[in-house]
């Protein structure tokens, strides 16, 4: 429970003024729902009353009547507002939230990014979130009100039909609905944090399954995949038949707690009024309007099923937007290239150190490639010098000035890495480019050029051809060049490169590392080399 209360605390401050307004529109719906039952039930008897005592000629019938049109327009009235009010507010909290969770990811470390798959974070995005919108829908502001025209009702009775009457009615459904909530949250919280599970492992399968059902099918696997995915919604299904079985269960306990407190309401008002000490119309008031605050319970149902769900939700929610944001810093020239002294790097979760006490320089216009076996350090430390990578000792100087001096902007704008391994979306080849920044044609153009890949993309129809998921619709090695064109157009001060040209032939490699450096003549560049054609491009060759 305790991982509801920042979230519900974030949501509130986002939406104050429209929830506080909505709680109090949802106490009035309460309030007037008790007083026009029991108004009713007050005048019926009143009216009989005075019908068998022959003052029926007297009894005045049009301000009772109107009263009760009134309150029941007015609870219409009241419930549309708390509906527009409730809903809006928090489907603009679930807006803030979802913004928070994606500047969360944004600041998350490189690190812990590479272990958040994509389907989990499309989780985040859409099944976390909305399980969230009941914490202020069907817990928080039902639970408020509640208690308000709880109170409200234990004062009125305690004057108009005395402490005993106002005791039983008001303490027995407080206190009923504690021990059937807490005797239900036993059973239904980690029945629903189980169907919730159930319902995530189901959609992560088949978002993988959709992914990768091209190297499903040919590994003959998609078949024992599509029964894994299968499987996982079987269960989801048993655990939600459990769950609804449980809930209706707690809707029994509840409806025979109203039933109770409404029986020995108006047994303890028939005896008031034999005794002498009620009039008989305000003992059949007491009795139904302990009919109509049975509604009060009516939330608590649905939000016991949602309890574990949004209880994790919460948890997983709240653990994302614990990320610390980067850090800041100010915007610097970078005129003097990389310079790194005395490095040392670890990789997470490792004891002994991948890299120890190296020093390098890149100058502006000069190409260093980095070479050694696979696993000594090259892609670990060129996420290091891109600030992805947090060092164990050494300095890390860009233009002269520590890394960790920049701002995220002013580092990206001086710096650029491709990675081994780059991502391109499905749209458009100009599309695919203008995430650099660059959004002119010509310089669309000069870029693939330089990579060696505008004779493919013209043959492909041009800037406008489209792309599927991850490229495809490209060969391995014309992805790679694209992704290379999209870094080109960034124009950085100092460019890193990680085998670069992998997945192209050897003439093609020189063509792009000539064309990579006709583009960029002043960048300091250092390459990840695995291949004759990345080392001989070289100024210089650091061995690790």
């Amino acid at each position: 429970m305790k991982h509801l209360w920042p979230i519900l605390g974030l949501m509130w401050r986002d939406q104050r003024s429209a929830l506080m307004r909505g709680a109090v529109l949802m106490a009035v719906v309460l309030a007037m729902g008790a007083a026009l039952l029991g108004l009713s039930g007050w005048f019926i008897t009143a009216a009989a009353a005075a019908g068998l005592a022959g003052a029926g000629a007297t009894f005045d019938v049009f301000r009772p009547s109107a009263l009760v049109r009134f309150l029941a327009l007015g609870r219409a009235a009241a419930r549309y507002g708390e509906r527009l009010l409730t809903h809006d507010a928090t489907l603009r909290a679930l807006e803030s939230l979802r913004l928070r969770v994606l500047g969360a990811h944004l600041a998350a470390s490189h690190d812990r990014m590479l272990h958040i798959r994509g389907a989990q974070a499309l989780n985040r995005l859409t099944a976390d979130i909305d399980a969230l919108d009941g914490l202020p829908l069907r817990l928080a502001l039902p639970l408020l009100s509640g208690l308000a025209v709880l109170a409200i009702g234990l004062a009125a009775f305690w004057a108009l039909a005395g402490p005993i009457l106002a005791t039983w009615i008001i303490g027995g459904y407080a206190l009923g609905a504690l021990l059937i909530a807490r005797n239900a949250v036993g059973r239904m919280l980690p029945l629903s944090r189980r169907a919730e599970i159930a319902a995530q492992a189901f959609r992560v399968r088949l978002i993988d399954m959709i992914r990768a059902r091209g190297d499903l099918a040919v590994y003959g696997q998609l078949e024992k995949q599509a029964q894994s995915v299968q499987s996982a919604e079987d269960r989801r299904l048993d655990l939600r038949t459990t769950l609804n079985e449980a809930e209706r269960r707690a809707g029994m306990k509840l409806s025979f707690l109203a039933t109770l407190v409404a029986s020995g309401a108006l047994g303890l008002g028939l005896a008031a009024a034999q005794a002498g000490t009620l009039p008989p119309a305000l003992g059949a008031m007491a009795f139904f309007v302990s009919l109509a605050l049975a509604e009060v319970l009516a939330p608590l149902r649905r939000a016991l099923s949602d309890l574990g769900r949004m209880v994790d939700a919460a948890r997983r929610v709240g653990r994302d937007l614990s990320a610390r944001p980067p850090a800041s810093g100010a915007d610097h020239d970078a005129p003097g290239g990389l310079i790194v002294s005395e490095l040392a790097l670890t990789r997470p979760g490792a004891r002994a150190p991948l890299v120890v006490d190296l020093s390098l320089t890149v100058q502006p216009g000069e190409t260093v490639a980095l070479t050694g076996p696979s696993g000594s350090g090259k892609s670990t430390l060129l996420l290091a010098l891109a600030g992805l990578h947090e060092p164990t000792a050494g300095r890390i100087l860009l233009g002269r000035v520590p890394i960790g001096d920049w701002t995220e902007a002013g580092l990206r704008r001086a710096l650029t890495l491709l990675p081994q391994r780059s991502t391109l979306m499905a749209g458009s080849v100009a599309e695919a480019l203008a995430l650099s920044g660059a959004d002119g044609e010509a310089d669309h153009w000069a870029a693939l050029r330089a990579v060696q890949l505008d004779k493919v993309i013209e043959a492909k129809g041009g800037l406008t051809a489209r792309l599927g998921p991850r490229g495809s619709g490209l060969s391995g090695g014309e992805a790679q060049r694209l992704a290379l064109a999209r870094a080109l157009l960034r124009h950085p001060k100092v460019l890193l490169l990680d085998e670069p040209t992998e997945g192209m032939d050897d003439a093609t490699a020189r063509a792009v590392l000539t064309g990579i450096r006709a583009f960029l003549p002043k960048a300091a560049i250092l390459i990840a080399a695995h291949r004759p054609a990345e080392i001989d491009q070289a100024d210089r060759i650091v061995a690790l």
